[in-house]
C-alpha cells in the first residue's frame, strides 16, 4: 500500500527523514517536501561530474575514480549526453516492512534530464546517491538544496525475511556520495 502525507509526516518525526519539510516548498524553486502520497527530495550540493577523459569503456565492476570530477556549488552543469552523480540532501532510514521507489521531477524530465535511484530497500539509510543524466545536446542546469526527485513508500503486506542491514549491503548507511564498486 502507497503511504500518505499523514504516515510520511508521522515516520518523519520517528527519523525517516532528516532534515524533514512537512509541506510542499515551491515558490520560486523546483519543488521539494511532502507531497500527497511522496516526498519529494532535494539535491544537495556536491556532484561527482563524469569526464570521458583517458576513458574508453565506462566498467562498473572496476569504475575509475578518475572518471569524475568533483565539483561544490548552487548549481551544477551537466555537459551534453552525460551525467553526475550526486546526493540527496536529506539522510533517510527505511523501516523494514517498506520499500522506496523514486521518479525524477517532470520539471528536469521535460529538459532532458533523467534522474535515476534503485530502490531503497527495507531497513536501508544512508544518503541517496542520484544519478543525473543530460539527455540533451546542450550543457544542462540543476539547482542544487532544490527539489529532484519524488520518493514513494509503499508498505508490505508482510515483514521480509531479509533486510538491506540484515545483508550488510554495501551501500548501507553512505555519507558521501558512493560510486559503483563489488562488495
Amino acid at each position: 500500500m502507497v503511504k500518505s502525507d499523514r504516515w510520511i509526516r508521522e515516520m518523519a518525526k520517528n527519523g525517516m527523514i532528516e532534515p524533514f519539510d512537512s509541506k510542499q516548498v515551491k515558490k520560486g524553486v523546483i519543488s521539494y517536501g511532502v507531497s500527497s502520497y511522496g516526498y519529494d527530495m532535494r539535491v544537495a550540493d556536491e556532484y561527482k561530474i563524469f569526464s570521458s577523459a583517458g576513458n574508453m569503456i565506462i566498467d562498473p565492476k572496476n569504475l575509475k575514480q578518475d572518471s569524475f570530477i568533483d565539483y561544490k556549488g548552487k548549481e551544477c552543469i551537466i555537459p551534453p549526453n552525460s551525467f553526475v552523480l550526486a546526493r540527496s540532501f536529506e539522510y533517510f532510514r527505511i523501516p523494514r516492512d517498506v520499500l522506496v521507489i523514486c521518479l525524477g521531477k517532470s520539471t528536469y524530465a521535460r529538459c532532458g534530464i533523467v534522474v535515476n535511484v534503485t530502490p531503497l530497500e527495507p531497513e536501508w539509510e544512508g544518503y541517496v546517491t542520484i544519478e543525473i543524466s543530460n539527455t540533451a545536446p546542450l550543457p544542462a542546469k540543476i539547482y542544487s538544496n532544490e527539489g529532484i526527485a519524488q520518493i514513494i513508500f509503499i508498505q508490505a503486506s508482510e515483514i521480509c525475511e531479509t533486510s538491506y542491514a540484515d545483508k550488510k549491503g554495501k551501500y548501507q548507511a553512505q555519507k558521501t556520495i558512493t560510486t559503483a564498486r563489488l562488495k
